[in-house]
């Protein structure tokens, strides 16, 4: 994959704010979690599961950089259905009759 073009500073707003969760004193006490706001788009990122705030922001960046990349790409085309042929359907009711034959002679016999 090739690497995504760098954001302009200028685009990007940065907060930091204390994680929640397992990590001990350094995490719950030291602002680590890092929300990354891309201010032209709108799209906002957090990154929580690391102890580092350095590793929370490179991972916060590399989430907002895949999400443009997202909303950039042009959409599926949408997929026209189609019918089944004469002859899958034909071949689908085959294997059906012969389903049913292996069923009816599992019942009891009609004199029992």
């Amino acid at each position: 994959m090739a690497p995504l073009p760098p954001i302009p500073d200028h685009e990007l707003s940065w907060e930091f704010f204390r994680a929640s969760g397992p990590g001990g004193q350094h995490r719950n006490k030291v602002e680590t979690a890092v929300r990354l706001t891309h201010l032209p788009s709108g799209i906002v990122v957090t990154a929580t599961e690391r102890r580092s705030q350095h590793q929370n922001r490179e991972v916060a960046l590399r989430r907002l950089q895949a999400a443009l990349a997202e909303r950039d790409r042009p959409p599926a085309k949408p997929r026209r259905p189609t019918r089944p042929s004469a002859g899958a359907r034909r071949a689908r009711l085959e294997s059906k009759r012969r389903r049913a034959r292996v069923k009816a002679l599992r019942q009891r016999p009609a004199g029992e």
